[in-house]
């Protein structure tokens, strides 16, 4: 008869012995018992990789992704493609290992036509000898596989929008006719595989209670929740305050500048919207005098702006919705439509005001309401750091570490499993 082994000396053999012939529960008695023999060094060499879809552009995703860099300098990014010259210079020095995928033509610069190549490339990339893969994913990279003994984190900026919400992918992005007819043909095959390799993830976190939403409807998986980090070092209340109303965002549809525009043409405030896109020419052709659009601003110009304006306009819906947060770290009030994000951020009558419906009259109403007074800009600061890079790398280490000491003692159950588990 086989001998119980001590803890000290049990394997993973040894684990799927006891666990078949004695039962779940022996088993995870002494797991737990190796957990609280780990030594404080053997935390400290925790062996991590980072996963992200692609490497082609620089963006909100692309913020996360730094700060995950820094809190583990030493972990490998792996990602389907990378276009380093589209990057910011640092990225040169990173251990970056791409797929297959870096090899087809045009791809680094074009990556939107190779969507069936994904999958392919992201199963088969090797990450083998890692204690943990936190994978920081819009689109597929969360359907890495994993070694049985590797616990996998998905950071998850959203379940991919072109999968399960094709028709406002399709309205937010310039796609090429072909191209639609090219997406609409593969989101069926592509859903499916998206579907089931969300099973193996083993812990979901979401950028906001609107994604954790998300992902129990699109995954049927409960998720964690840890806000995106913003840099709010860079934001600072002023003194000389009172300026326009402000927007700072890309100018496409889904951001629902057009609001903002009708509202304020209606009101006679003025409003200064930064930024550039596609949009444009459509918005200034609608706009009156008293709503100007200055196109990019360096850095700086943009700081002083937000410091200045009067309240800061959110009309769109984000997953998240970083500007608002750089807004309040520089004193000034949000004035946001009450849905997505925003609802993280904001908070009705202490860092802004919402309106709802999402017309431009609601926006009316709300402006005409809104006293610049009841706001403390010392107070708004306050809050924003909450947000802030040094917490959001604070609180993915705290749970990096946790998940990890908790995984050994559900070593082999599949991801979507432990979700049972945590209830």
């Amino acid at each position: 008869m086989r001998e119980a082994p001590g803890h000290e000396e049990l394997s993973r053999g040894d684990l799927w012995y006891y666990l078949a012939t004695k039962g779940e529960a022996f088993s995870n008695v002494i797991l737990m018992e190796m957990l609280r023999s780990r030594t404080a060094e053997d935390e400290e060499q925790l062996k991590v990789a980072i996963v992200h879809d692609w490497l082609n552009q620089w963006g909100g995703a692309e913020r996360v992704l730094e700060a995950l860099h820094q809190v583990y300098p030493q972990a490998p990014i792996f990602t389907s493609l990378c276009h380093a010259e589209a990057l910011p210079h640092p990225y040169r020095q990173w251990d970056i290992r791409p797929s297959f995928m870096q090899a087809l033509p045009w791809a680094k610069e074009h990556h939107q036509p190779f969507l069936p190549f994904y999958p392919l490339a992201f199963s088969r990339l090797n990450l083998a000898g890692f204690d943990v893969v936190i994978s920081n994913s819009s689109g597929f990279c969360h359907g890495v596989s994993v070694s049985p003994g590797t616990c996998h984190i998905n950071y998850c900026l959203t379940p991919p929008r072109f999968l399960w919400s094709p028709g406002q992918y399709l309205k937010r992005e310039r796609v090429h006719p072909l191209a639609r007819l090219a997406l609409s043909l593969a989101i069926p095959a592509l859903r499916r595989w998206d579907a089931a390799r969300s099973q193996g993830v083993h812990y979901f976190v979401g950028i906001s209670h609107t994604v954790v939403e998300r992902i129990r409807r699109c995954y049927h998986r409960e998720a964690d929740l840890i806000y995106p980090p913003v840099d709010t070092s860079l934001f600072h209340p002023l003194a000389d305050r009172g300026g326009p109303f402000l927007i700072v965002s890309r100018l496409v549809p889904y951001k629902r500048v057009d609001l903002a525009v009708q509202a304020f043409n209606e009101l006679g405030l003025p409003l200064i919207v930064i930024g550039e896109g596609r949009d444009r020419p459509a918005l200034e052709a609608m706009a009156k005098p008293n709503v100007r659009f200055v196109g990019r601003l360096p850095a700086p110009a943009v700081v002083e702006a937000l410091a200045r304006c009067r309240a800061f306009i959110f009309p769109g819906e984000e997953d998240f919705g970083i500007a608002p947060v750089e807004a309040l770290a520089s004193g000034r009030p949000v004035i946001a439509y009450k849905g997505g994000g925003a609802l993280d951020t904001v908070e009705e009558g202490i860092t802004g005001r919402f309106f709802y419906p999402q017309t431009a009259q609601a926006l009316v109403e709300v402006v005409r309401a809104f006293k610049e007074e009841d706001f403390d800009p010392w107070e708004l600061r306050r809050r924003a750091l909450a947000f802030d890079v040094k917490a959001f790398k604070d609180n993915v280490d705290s749970y990096v570490r946790e998940k990890w000491a908790q995984f050994p003692a559900r070593c082999g159950v599949p991801g979507a499993a432990l979700d049972s588990l945590k209830r």
